[in-house]
């Protein structure tokens, strides 16, 4: 008899089945041993009368988490975890274990500290609210893949080992590449820019790294980023009003097709508004010292409590967990960074903040030339480790601009985690390089 998932049983009622997962957990009462199996896509509840049928548990000593495959009627049971159960069973232990788990997986929330989860993660993602947070950020991948490729993006992917630090920043990676310095990729800033001079629109996912000595419940120093970067833009208001469709897209994406793992997670999912409000980051200063009279005027960036209380303003004034602040300081801003035409010490970029974090940073790029290496000089920066990134505009690029999202962060923001780790899959922080 073929296998079949979890999923796949529902529609089975009335007819004998075979499946295989994990032995989740295992209760008796009276005379009969209750388990349920949990595969990569749910679980199933089985119940076997104590002797015969479950046997092959009692033999081989198999405890929870052990490998099994059972064969039995699909029977509904409305008392039953969603509604059916196997009945008249035949079980094959496929891998028993007969070790104590380090944490007890069978209950819904794991009691458990932050430091045990994550040094036995191997084990701990296989907790349902675990996996479902896991799967939960499958779907935003796979959302803003979809959007995209729509709208006649190319995907792309980068090196992660480079030559110069894309920040130009002190905060990189330095590696020993076959006796010379190179750096792991703050992000594939460069070379999206690039490859927006051969495809013109182009995303990537894939793994970011920052040398920050940040210990902080929403920094970790490998990040999953979700880059996109466009040509023929008109200014930074053309990349937010793209970012606003992915955006929406995602969150429609999960409600439509994550609904199970949002329910267990208890996510309270945002509307994301036909426009998104913006606000000038001098009008933002202005706005704080108004309402919380705390005069953060001439800072070249916002504080965590100073998003915190736009992200306040943004839902009293708009009803929105979103907020646009555009025009940070150029003296923040990396070098390629297009400054307002109008106003030269601002520039055409911007942050996302969503429920009072910032959640995505994007802009408008330099494109001529002899911009970046005016720019440069402005920064005290050799041309020379630029070289190759300053080829593709030497011979003619269109204005672009783009963006990055931080998968982490957003999982954290969406479920109201209070740390980013819970939302990697083996985070990389100051202390942590295992699992």
């Amino acid at each position: 008899m073929q296998r079949i998932s979890t999923l796949e049983v529902r529609a089975c009622v009335g007819e004998r089945v075979r499946v295989k997962g994990w032995l989740q957990s295992l209760r008796q009462m009276g005379g009969i041993n209750f388990m349920v199996l949990r595969d990569g896509w749910g679980t199933l509840q089985a119940v076997a009368e104590i002797g015969a049928e479950s046997a092959p548990l009692v033999e081989s000593a198999a405890g929870v988490e052990s490998v099994i495959a059972i064969e039995g009627d699909v029977v509904e049971m409305p008392r039953a975890p969603g509604g059916i159960e196997l009945h008249n069973l035949r079980i094959e232990v496929v891998s028993p274990v007969t070790e104590v788990l380090p944490v007890s997986l069978n209950k819904r929330k794991m009691a458990a500290n932050l430091t045990t989860l994550l040094d036995h993660a191997v084990i701990t993602h296989r907790n349902p609210e675990r996996r479902a947070m896991l799967r939960l950020g499958a779907g935003v991948m796979a959302a803003f893949r979809a959007v995209l490729v729509t709208r006649d993006f190319t995907e792309i992917q980068t090196p992660k080992i480079v030559a110069a630090a894309t920040e130009s920043g002190a905060n990189v990676f330095k590696l020993d590449y076959f006796g010379r310095p190179a750096y792991l990729a703050q992000s594939p800033q460069f070379y999206k820019q690039i490859l927006v001079g051969v495809f013109e629109r182009v995303f990537e996912v894939g793994p970011v790294f920052r040398a920050e000595p940040h210990d902080t419940t929403r920094h970790v120093n490998e990040f999953v980023s979700l880059d996109a970067e466009f040509g023929f833009i008109e200014n930074h208001f053309t990349v937010m009003a793209l970012l606003r469709d992915v955006m929406a897209g995602i969150i429609a994406h999960l409600r439509e097709s994550y609904a199970a793992e949002l329910g267990l997670l208890h996510v309270v999912m945002p509307v994301v508004p036909e426009k998104i409000p913006h606000i000038h980051f001098s009008d933002a200063q202005e706005l704080i010292l108004q309402r919380h009279g705390v005069d953060v005027r001439g800072e070249p960036d916002l504080s965590p409590q100073d998003e915190r209380w736009l992200g306040e303003w943004a839902k009293e004034e708009f009803g929105s967990d979103f907020l646009y602040v555009t025009g940070y300081p150029m003296r923040k801003r990396p070098f390629y960074t297009h400054p307002d035409p109008e106003r030269p010490e601002y520039s055409n970029s911007f942050d996302l903040l969503f429920r009072g974090t910032e959640l995505v940073t994007g802009g408008q790029r330099l494109h001529r030339y002899a911009d970046y290496l005016a720019a440069l000089e402005k920064a005290q920066l050799p041309v020379e480790p630029f070289e190759s990134y300053l080829e593709a505009f030497r011979y003619g690029m269109p204005p672009e601009g783009g963006f990055a999202i931080g998968l982490e962060r957003l999982l954290m923001q969406l479920t109201g985690i209070p740390n980013v780790r819970l939302a990697t899959t083996f985070p990389r922080d100051m202390n942590r390089l295992t699992p």
